[in-house]
């Protein structure tokens, strides 16, 4: 993820994170379900996708401390 998508997610709502989440989580267990039947062209974005929901719900948990 490149330095001006995460200054976008910095400056979205609670409910627009939320909602990233759940399509990064939902793309997560597509990929991983493609990889388990046949082997998918970029394993690595796997990795890529895993690191992009690490970092909303930091997001999300530094949000919810500042209320």
């Amino acid at each position: 993820m490149k330095t001006n998508e995460k200054e976008a997610l910095k400056n979205k709502t609670l409910a627009e994170l939320n909602e990233a989440l759940g399509k990064a989580q939902e793309k997560k267990f597509n990929l991983l379900f493609k990889h388990s039947t046949t082997p998918i062209a970029n394993p690595m974005e796997i990795r890529a996708v895993r690191r992009e929901i690490a970092l909303l719900q930091t997001l999300i948990n530094q949000k919810k401390e500042q209320k």
